[in-house]
Protein backbone atom coordinates (compact mmCIF):
# COMPACT_ATOMS: atom_id res chain seq x y z
CA UNK A 1 0.00 0.00 0.00
CA UNK A 2 1.43 3.54 -1.08
CA UNK A 3 2.24 5.87 1.89
CA UNK A 4 -1.18 8.35 0.41
CA UNK A 5 -3.08 5.31 0.27
CA UNK A 6 -2.49 4.40 3.79
CA UNK A 7 -2.75 7.87 4.76
CA UNK A 8 -5.97 8.10 2.90
CA UNK A 9 -7.44 5.27 5.35
CA UNK A 10 -5.93 6.46 8.68
CA UNK A 11 -8.06 9.87 7.71
CA UNK A 12 -11.32 7.93 7.07
CA UNK A 13 -10.93 5.75 9.83
CA UNK A 14 -9.15 8.42 12.51
CA UNK A 15 -9.58 11.67 11.57
CA UNK A 16 -12.23 12.37 13.98
CA UNK A 17 -10.44 10.75 17.15
CA UNK A 18 -7.64 12.65 16.00
CA UNK A 19 -9.53 16.22 15.91
CA UNK A 20 -11.45 15.39 18.95
CA UNK A 21 -8.09 15.07 20.59
CA UNK A 22 -6.03 18.34 19.32
CA UNK A 23 -9.55 20.60 20.03
CA UNK A 24 -9.14 18.64 23.32
CA UNK A 25 -5.54 20.16 23.58
CA UNK A 26 -5.73 23.36 21.79
CA UNK A 27 -9.34 24.20 22.97
CA UNK A 28 -9.88 25.83 19.68
CA UNK A 29 -12.00 24.44 16.91
CA UNK A 30 -10.28 25.81 13.59
CA UNK A 31 -7.10 26.06 15.19
CA UNK A 32 -7.07 21.96 15.52
CA UNK A 33 -8.59 21.41 12.24
CA UNK A 34 -5.97 23.54 10.55
CA UNK A 35 -3.58 21.66 12.46
CA UNK A 36 -4.71 18.08 11.78
CA UNK A 37 -4.73 18.93 8.03
CA UNK A 38 -1.36 20.29 8.22
CA UNK A 39 -0.28 17.17 10.10
CA UNK A 40 -1.42 15.05 7.57
CA UNK A 41 0.09 16.71 4.71
CA UNK A 42 3.53 16.81 6.61
CA UNK A 43 3.39 13.13 7.04
CA UNK A 44 2.71 12.41 2.97
CA UNK A 45 6.15 14.15 2.62
CA UNK A 46 7.85 12.50 5.94
CA UNK A 47 6.61 9.22 6.00
CA UNK A 48 7.43 9.15 2.18
CA UNK A 49 11.28 9.27 3.57
CA UNK A 50 11.58 7.95 7.15
CA UNK A 51 8.81 5.14 6.81
CA UNK A 52 5.29 5.22 8.78
CA UNK A 53 6.13 5.11 12.19
CA UNK A 54 4.67 2.84 14.84
CA UNK A 55 1.81 4.97 16.23
CA UNK A 56 0.66 6.75 13.19
CA UNK A 57 -2.26 8.18 14.85
CA UNK A 58 -0.05 9.34 18.11
CA UNK A 59 2.40 10.95 15.70
CA UNK A 60 -0.21 12.83 13.49
CA UNK A 61 -1.82 14.25 17.15
CA UNK A 62 1.71 15.48 18.56
CA UNK A 63 3.13 16.76 14.87
CA UNK A 64 -0.63 18.93 15.05
CA UNK A 65 -0.25 19.99 17.81
CA UNK A 66 2.79 21.45 17.51
CA UNK A 67 2.41 22.97 14.40
CA UNK A 68 -0.50 25.00 15.87
CA UNK A 69 1.59 26.82 18.45
CA UNK A 70 4.08 27.21 15.84
CA UNK A 71 1.34 29.15 14.31
CA UNK A 72 0.30 30.81 17.61
CA UNK A 73 3.44 32.19 18.00
CA UNK A 74 3.86 33.41 14.56
CA UNK A 75 0.59 35.14 14.45
CA UNK A 76 1.71 36.60 17.43
CA UNK A 77 -0.95 35.27 19.33
CA UNK A 78 0.50 33.98 22.43
CA UNK A 79 -1.27 35.34 24.99
CA UNK A 80 -4.88 34.12 24.21
CA UNK A 81 -2.81 31.00 23.86
CA UNK A 82 -0.25 31.14 27.10
CA UNK A 83 -1.15 28.37 28.95
CA UNK A 84 -1.02 25.89 25.71
CA UNK A 85 2.61 27.37 25.17
CA UNK A 86 3.35 27.08 28.77
CA UNK A 87 2.37 23.28 28.73
CA UNK A 88 5.19 23.80 25.48
CA UNK A 89 7.99 24.02 27.19
CA UNK A 90 7.20 20.92 29.16
CA UNK A 91 8.45 17.63 28.74
CA UNK A 92 6.71 16.11 24.92
CA UNK A 93 3.26 14.44 26.05
CA UNK A 94 2.51 11.16 25.12
CA UNK A 95 -0.50 10.14 23.06
CA UNK A 96 -1.70 6.52 23.28
CA UNK A 97 -4.75 5.25 21.35
CA UNK A 98 -7.00 4.62 24.07
CA UNK A 99 -6.79 8.31 25.09
CA UNK A 100 -7.25 9.15 21.35
CA UNK A 101 -10.26 7.18 21.32
CA UNK A 102 -11.86 8.16 24.77
CA UNK A 103 -11.59 11.81 23.34
CA UNK A 104 -13.92 11.28 21.15
CA UNK A 105 -16.74 10.76 23.18
CA UNK A 106 -15.49 13.67 25.57
CA UNK A 107 -15.98 15.94 22.76
CA UNK A 108 -19.42 14.93 22.10
CA UNK A 109 -20.06 15.49 25.56
CA UNK A 110 -18.30 19.02 25.34
CA UNK A 111 -20.45 19.89 21.90
CA UNK A 112 -23.67 18.59 23.98
CA UNK A 113 -23.37 21.80 25.98
CA UNK A 114 -26.63 23.29 27.67
CA UNK A 115 -25.76 26.88 26.34
CA UNK A 116 -26.68 25.69 22.99
CA UNK A 117 -29.89 25.22 21.20
CA UNK A 118 -30.36 21.08 21.14
CA UNK A 119 -30.60 21.57 17.63
CA UNK A 120 -27.55 23.72 17.04
CA UNK A 121 -25.78 20.88 19.86
CA UNK A 122 -26.78 17.78 17.81
CA UNK A 123 -26.07 19.61 14.58
CA UNK A 124 -22.36 20.48 15.52
CA UNK A 125 -21.32 17.44 16.93
CA UNK A 126 -22.87 14.84 13.94
CA UNK A 127 -20.92 17.23 11.75
CA UNK A 128 -17.99 17.82 13.03
CA UNK A 129 -17.57 15.17 15.53
CA UNK A 130 -18.94 12.32 13.78
CA UNK A 131 -17.96 12.91 10.45
CA UNK A 132 -21.28 13.44 8.62
CA UNK A 133 -22.17 15.90 5.99
CA UNK A 134 -24.06 18.69 6.01
CA UNK A 135 -26.30 17.07 3.92
CA UNK A 136 -26.09 13.97 5.96
CA UNK A 137 -27.22 15.67 9.33
CA UNK A 138 -30.32 17.39 7.73
CA UNK A 139 -31.73 13.79 6.60
CA UNK A 140 -31.41 12.71 10.32
CA UNK A 141 -32.68 15.46 11.68
CA UNK A 142 -35.43 16.37 8.61
CA UNK A 143 -34.68 19.66 8.02
CA UNK A 144 -33.02 21.78 5.32
CA UNK A 145 -29.10 21.91 4.52
CA UNK A 146 -29.09 25.43 4.95
CA UNK A 147 -30.45 25.45 8.39
CA UNK A 148 -28.14 23.24 9.33
CA UNK A 149 -25.32 24.66 8.16
CA UNK A 150 -26.01 28.17 9.94
CA UNK A 151 -26.61 26.25 13.44
CA UNK A 152 -23.24 25.06 12.80
CA UNK A 153 -21.65 28.56 12.25
CA UNK A 154 -23.83 29.77 15.03
CA UNK A 155 -22.61 27.29 17.35
CA UNK A 156 -18.90 27.64 17.03
CA UNK A 157 -19.21 31.52 17.04
CA UNK A 158 -20.95 30.85 20.40
CA UNK A 159 -18.47 28.14 21.87
CA UNK A 160 -15.58 30.86 20.42
CA UNK A 161 -17.57 34.20 21.85
CA UNK A 162 -18.21 32.78 25.45
CA UNK A 163 -15.27 30.82 25.99
CA UNK A 164 -16.79 27.60 26.42
CA UNK A 165 -14.09 25.35 27.38
CA UNK A 166 -13.91 22.14 25.51
CA UNK A 167 -13.82 19.94 28.56
CA UNK A 168 -16.47 18.18 30.92
CA UNK A 169 -14.67 18.74 33.80
CA UNK A 170 -17.21 17.23 36.78
CA UNK A 171 -19.34 14.06 36.65
CA UNK A 172 -22.13 15.83 37.93
CA UNK A 173 -21.63 17.88 34.37
CA UNK A 174 -22.66 14.70 32.28
CA UNK A 175 -26.56 13.92 33.14
CA UNK A 176 -27.48 17.02 31.72
CA UNK A 177 -25.86 16.49 28.69
CA UNK A 178 -26.96 13.00 28.27
CA UNK A 179 -30.26 13.13 26.06
CA UNK A 180 -28.34 14.96 23.49
CA UNK A 181 -25.31 12.94 23.76
CA UNK A 182 -27.89 9.74 23.74
CA UNK A 183 -29.01 11.06 20.76
CA UNK A 184 -26.13 12.35 18.50
CA UNK A 185 -24.97 8.43 18.76
CA UNK A 186 -28.50 7.27 17.74
CA UNK A 187 -28.68 9.39 14.41
CA UNK A 188 -24.99 8.77 13.78
CA UNK A 189 -26.13 5.19 13.57
CA UNK A 190 -29.28 5.37 12.03
CA UNK A 191 -26.77 7.15 9.11
CA UNK A 192 -24.52 4.17 9.07
CA UNK A 193 -27.39 1.69 8.82
CA UNK A 194 -28.84 3.02 6.20
CA UNK A 195 -26.33 5.86 4.51
CA UNK A 196 -28.32 8.56 2.81
CA UNK A 197 -25.84 8.55 -0.29
CA UNK A 198 -23.40 6.13 -1.85
CA UNK A 199 -23.19 3.02 -3.10
CA UNK A 200 -23.62 0.86 -0.09
CA UNK A 201 -26.07 0.39 2.41
CA UNK A 202 -24.30 -0.21 5.35
CA UNK A 203 -21.26 2.38 6.79
CA UNK A 204 -19.65 -0.33 8.34
CA UNK A 205 -16.89 1.98 10.39
CA UNK A 206 -19.14 4.28 11.23
CA UNK A 207 -21.72 1.70 12.67
CA UNK A 208 -18.73 -0.16 14.52
CA UNK A 209 -17.92 3.43 15.88
CA UNK A 210 -21.11 4.20 17.03
CA UNK A 211 -21.58 0.96 19.04
CA UNK A 212 -18.37 1.72 20.59
CA UNK A 213 -19.03 4.94 21.71
CA UNK A 214 -22.37 3.50 23.01
CA UNK A 215 -20.72 0.13 25.02
CA UNK A 216 -18.04 3.59 26.50
CA UNK A 217 -20.88 5.10 27.54
CA UNK A 218 -22.38 2.45 29.30
CA UNK A 219 -19.07 2.15 30.90
CA UNK A 220 -18.38 5.68 32.37
CA UNK A 221 -22.09 5.54 33.69
CA UNK A 222 -22.76 2.11 35.02
CA UNK A 223 -25.14 2.88 38.14
CA UNK A 224 -26.87 6.02 37.40
CA UNK A 225 -30.84 7.24 37.13
CA UNK A 226 -29.93 7.10 33.24
CA UNK A 227 -28.68 3.57 32.92
CA UNK A 228 -31.47 1.74 31.50
CA UNK A 229 -31.63 4.76 28.28
CA UNK A 230 -27.97 3.64 27.64
CA UNK A 231 -28.48 -0.12 28.07
CA UNK A 232 -31.54 0.48 25.71
CA UNK A 233 -29.55 2.30 22.96
CA UNK A 234 -26.18 -0.11 23.28
CA UNK A 235 -29.45 -3.06 22.82
CA UNK A 236 -30.49 -1.43 20.08
CA UNK A 237 -27.65 -0.61 18.24
CA UNK A 238 -26.25 -3.98 18.90
CA UNK A 239 -30.43 -5.62 17.37
CA UNK A 240 -30.03 -3.63 14.62
CA UNK A 241 -26.57 -3.87 13.49
CA UNK A 242 -26.76 -7.93 13.36
CA UNK A 243 -28.83 -7.56 10.25
CA UNK A 244 -26.26 -5.90 8.72
CA UNK A 245 -24.51 -8.81 6.25
CA UNK A 246 -28.17 -9.82 5.10
CA UNK A 247 -28.91 -6.42 4.01
CA UNK A 248 -27.24 -6.28 0.64
CA UNK A 249 -26.27 -9.13 -1.68
CA UNK A 250 -23.51 -9.82 -3.52
CA UNK A 251 -24.29 -7.42 -6.70
CA UNK A 252 -24.62 -4.63 -4.34
CA UNK A 253 -28.78 -5.17 -4.29
CA UNK A 254 -30.77 -3.98 -1.58
CA UNK A 255 -32.77 -6.38 0.70
CA UNK A 256 -35.62 -5.96 1.97
CA UNK A 257 -36.05 -7.51 5.43
CA UNK A 258 -39.22 -9.58 4.64
CA UNK A 259 -36.47 -11.65 1.92
CA UNK A 260 -33.11 -11.72 4.32
CA UNK A 261 -31.66 -14.85 4.60
CA UNK A 262 -31.41 -15.29 8.23
CA UNK A 263 -29.23 -17.35 8.65
CA UNK A 264 -26.58 -14.51 7.60
CA UNK A 265 -27.92 -12.46 10.73
CA UNK A 266 -25.34 -12.28 13.34
CA UNK A 267 -26.10 -14.71 16.33
CA UNK A 268 -23.92 -13.76 19.02
CA UNK A 269 -25.06 -9.74 18.60
CA UNK A 270 -28.46 -10.60 18.76
CA UNK A 271 -28.25 -13.04 22.05
CA UNK A 272 -26.12 -10.08 23.60
CA UNK A 273 -28.88 -7.39 22.39
CA UNK A 274 -31.53 -9.38 23.91
CA UNK A 275 -29.41 -9.71 27.21
CA UNK A 276 -28.99 -5.52 27.20
CA UNK A 277 -32.43 -5.32 26.57
CA UNK A 278 -33.55 -7.30 29.44
CA UNK A 279 -30.93 -5.69 31.56
CA UNK A 280 -32.31 -2.36 30.66
CA UNK A 281 -35.54 -3.48 31.52
CA UNK A 282 -34.76 -4.10 35.07
CA UNK A 283 -32.91 -0.89 35.26
CA UNK A 284 -35.88 1.27 34.80
CA UNK A 285 -38.74 2.22 32.90
CA UNK A 286 -38.89 1.54 28.70
CA UNK A 287 -37.64 5.05 27.64
CA UNK A 288 -37.55 5.75 23.59
CA UNK A 289 -34.47 3.13 22.45
CA UNK A 290 -35.70 0.31 24.82
CA UNK A 291 -38.96 0.36 23.25
CA UNK A 292 -37.09 0.66 19.96
CA UNK A 293 -34.78 -2.37 21.14
CA UNK A 294 -37.82 -4.26 21.85
CA UNK A 295 -39.44 -4.09 18.44
CA UNK A 296 -35.97 -5.14 16.97
CA UNK A 297 -35.40 -8.06 19.13
CA UNK A 298 -38.94 -9.59 18.24
CA UNK A 299 -38.11 -9.06 14.55
CA UNK A 300 -34.49 -10.59 15.48
CA UNK A 301 -36.03 -13.51 17.45
CA UNK A 302 -38.62 -14.45 14.71
CA UNK A 303 -37.45 -17.94 12.73
CA UNK A 304 -39.41 -16.91 9.46
CA UNK A 305 -40.61 -13.20 8.51
CA UNK A 306 -44.15 -15.33 8.60
CA UNK A 307 -43.38 -15.29 12.34
CA UNK A 308 -42.99 -11.98 13.44
CA UNK A 309 -45.45 -10.57 16.14
CA UNK A 310 -47.26 -7.77 14.52
CA UNK A 311 -49.92 -6.88 16.86
CA UNK A 312 -46.94 -6.71 19.69
CA UNK A 313 -44.57 -4.55 17.59
CA UNK A 314 -47.69 -2.06 17.02
CA UNK A 315 -48.42 -2.47 20.64
CA UNK A 316 -44.86 -1.48 21.21
CA UNK A 317 -44.94 1.66 18.91
CA UNK A 318 -48.55 2.92 20.51
CA UNK A 319 -46.09 3.03 23.86
CA UNK A 320 -43.37 4.85 21.53
CA UNK A 321 -45.74 6.98 20.14
CA UNK A 322 -47.02 8.37 23.53
CA UNK A 323 -43.45 9.23 24.61
CA UNK A 324 -42.37 10.87 21.49
CA UNK A 325 -44.94 11.69 19.24
CA UNK A 326 -42.51 12.24 16.04
CA UNK A 327 -43.81 11.31 12.36
CA UNK A 328 -41.21 9.10 11.67
CA UNK A 329 -42.32 6.54 14.73
CA UNK A 330 -45.95 7.16 13.42
CA UNK A 331 -44.76 5.91 9.78
CA UNK A 332 -43.03 2.96 11.12
CA UNK A 333 -46.36 2.25 12.85
CA UNK A 334 -48.55 2.71 10.24
CA UNK A 335 -46.25 -0.42 8.50
CA UNK A 336 -47.22 -2.48 11.10
CA UNK A 337 -50.42 -1.77 11.20
CA UNK A 338 -50.84 -2.73 7.61
CA UNK A 339 -49.02 -5.94 8.62
CA UNK A 340 -51.79 -6.42 11.10
CA UNK A 341 -55.10 -4.67 9.20
CA UNK A 342 -54.16 -4.36 5.77
CA UNK A 343 -52.23 -2.09 3.05
CA UNK A 344 -56.06 -0.04 3.13
CA UNK A 345 -55.59 0.91 6.62
CA UNK A 346 -51.77 1.52 6.89
CA UNK A 347 -51.87 3.74 3.16
CA UNK A 348 -54.91 6.10 5.37
CA UNK A 349 -52.64 6.26 8.27
CA UNK A 350 -50.16 7.80 5.70
CA UNK A 351 -52.02 9.75 3.77
CA UNK A 352 -52.77 11.01 7.32
CA UNK A 353 -49.37 12.21 7.50
CA UNK A 354 -48.86 13.40 3.86
CA UNK A 355 -52.26 15.46 4.45
CA UNK A 356 -50.96 17.33 7.58
CA UNK A 357 -47.68 18.25 5.82
CA UNK A 358 -45.40 16.56 8.06
CA UNK A 359 -42.79 14.20 6.01
CA UNK A 360 -43.02 15.80 2.12
CA UNK A 361 -39.26 15.57 2.16
CA UNK A 362 -39.22 12.21 3.11
CA UNK A 363 -38.39 9.49 0.60
CA UNK A 364 -39.76 6.66 2.82
CA UNK A 365 -43.18 8.16 3.14
CA UNK A 366 -43.71 8.05 -0.23
CA UNK A 367 -42.18 4.81 -0.58
CA UNK A 368 -44.06 3.20 2.26
CA UNK A 369 -47.55 4.85 0.17
CA UNK A 370 -45.83 3.24 -3.39
CA UNK A 371 -45.98 -0.05 -1.68
CA UNK A 372 -49.81 0.06 -0.59
CA UNK A 373 -50.65 0.86 -3.36
CA UNK A 374 -49.00 -1.67 -4.65
CA UNK A 375 -50.78 -4.25 -2.84
CA UNK A 376 -53.86 -2.84 -3.68
CA UNK A 377 -53.30 -2.83 -7.27
CA UNK A 378 -53.35 0.68 -7.58
CA UNK A 379 -51.03 1.09 -10.13
CA UNK A 380 -50.84 4.44 -11.76
CA UNK A 381 -51.33 5.84 -7.82
CA UNK A 382 -48.04 3.42 -6.77
CA UNK A 383 -46.25 4.79 -9.96
CA UNK A 384 -46.70 8.15 -9.06
CA UNK A 385 -45.41 7.67 -5.35
CA UNK A 386 -42.60 5.68 -6.91
CA UNK A 387 -41.05 8.48 -8.35
CA UNK A 388 -41.68 11.06 -5.78
CA UNK A 389 -39.75 8.71 -3.48
CA UNK A 390 -37.00 8.17 -6.47
CA UNK A 391 -36.56 12.07 -6.93
CA UNK A 392 -36.16 12.47 -3.05
CA UNK A 393 -33.46 9.11 -2.65
CA UNK A 394 -29.48 9.61 -3.22
CA UNK A 395 -28.21 6.48 -2.08
CA UNK A 396 -27.85 3.78 -4.95
CA UNK A 397 -29.16 0.76 -3.91
CA UNK A 398 -32.60 2.27 -2.26
CA UNK A 399 -32.54 3.92 -5.88
CA UNK A 400 -31.92 0.88 -7.81
CA UNK A 401 -34.61 -1.08 -5.95
CA UNK A 402 -37.41 1.69 -6.23
CA UNK A 403 -36.37 1.77 -9.97
CA UNK A 404 -36.93 -2.36 -10.11
CA UNK A 405 -40.39 -1.97 -8.52
CA UNK A 406 -41.51 0.86 -10.74
CA UNK A 407 -40.01 -1.02 -14.01
CA UNK A 408 -42.45 -4.15 -12.63
CA UNK A 409 -45.57 -2.06 -12.60
CA UNK A 410 -44.62 -0.93 -16.04
CA UNK A 411 -44.15 -4.49 -17.21
CA UNK A 412 -47.49 -5.31 -15.24
CA UNK A 413 -48.98 -2.54 -17.21
CA UNK A 414 -47.77 -3.52 -20.74
CA UNK A 415 -48.69 -7.19 -20.25
CA UNK A 416 -52.28 -6.15 -19.38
Amino acid sequence: MSIANELDAIYQHHSRRILATLIRLLGDFELAEEAMHEAFALALQQWSQDGVPANPTAWLVSTGRFRAIDQIRRNQTARRYAPLLAEDEEEEPEFDDPAIADDRLRLIFTCCHPALSVEAQLAMTLREMCGLTTEQVARGLLQQPTTVAQRIVRAKRKIREAAIPYEVSAADALPARLTAVLQVIYLMYNEAYSSSQGDVIVNADLAVEAIRLARLLAELMPDTAHSADITGLLALLLLQDSRKAARQDDAGRLITLDEQDRGRWDQAQIAEGVQCLHRALRQGPAGIYTLQAAIAALHAQAARYQDTDWPQIVGLYDALYRLSPSPVIALNRAVAVAMCEGPETGLQLVDELATAGKLERYHLLHAARADFYRRLGHTDAARDAYEKALALTEQAPERAFLQARLAALTDTTKKI
